[in-house]
């Protein structure tokens, strides 16, 4: 999910990154791939084949935008020295000149974000939804027509409802945890 408010560390795309190049996934339309799990989800009970490729889907959006935005990071980071100076301390565990270490900093967190946001906590929201909105319908004893459609409805349309609640917690949990680990130098300056 793409969000549009700003974290301590993250741009508007949920990404701490700094690039400034254009991401295609982040454009409409494509950008909703990202929602494609969400949409399985709450079809799971009507077409229960739909819903491992709609994980799919939705991972693989994930990580074309991940590694799009290392990829611009790493182009953006082109007017700096490519090597560390002689005499700085590489703290890097598998030596990457500043320039990678951005890059690969960026597409972890870009992809860490979009797995949470975009994948796991809202298939799994979703996925409560309509499991909890089957079993009401069961109980209350509806017709078939309403009880095989309402859990989808619900799921539907819950969507817009939990995407930016969503965003911001996740937003919240990686400012106090991966991003201050990831990025303590970029920010501390």
């Amino acid at each position: 999910m793409v969000k549009d408010d700003d974290s301590k560390y993250a741009n508007m795309d949920g990404s701490s990154c700094s690039s400034c190049r254009e991401n295609i996934f982040r454009k409409v339309p494509l950008r909703y791939l990202g929602y494609a799990n969400e949409v399985g989800e709450s079809f799971r009970y009507q077409f229960p084949r739909f819903v491992l490729p709609s994980y799919a889907l939705a991972f693989g959006y994930c990580s074309a935008d991940a590694f799009t935005s290392g990829y611009n990071q790493y182009c953006e980071g082109g007017n700096r020295d490519n090597e560390r100076k002689e005499g700085d301390k590489n703290t890097s565990f598998f030596h990457l000149s500043e320039r990678e270490e951005s890059a690969l900093a960026c597409t972890c967190d870009t992809m860490l974000w979009q797995c949470l946001a975009s994948v796991m906590i809202p298939g799994a929201t979703i996925n409560g939804i309509v499991r909890l909105s089957t079993v009401i319908v069961t109980k209350i004893r509806v017709s078939s027509k309403i009880s095989k459609w309402f859990p989808t409805f619900c799921g539907l349309g819950s969507i817009p409802l939990i995407i930016h609640p969503i965003d911001q917690a996740v937003d919240f949990i990686l400012d106090n945890t991966t991003r201050r680990w990831m990025f303590n130098n970029e920010k501390d300056r």
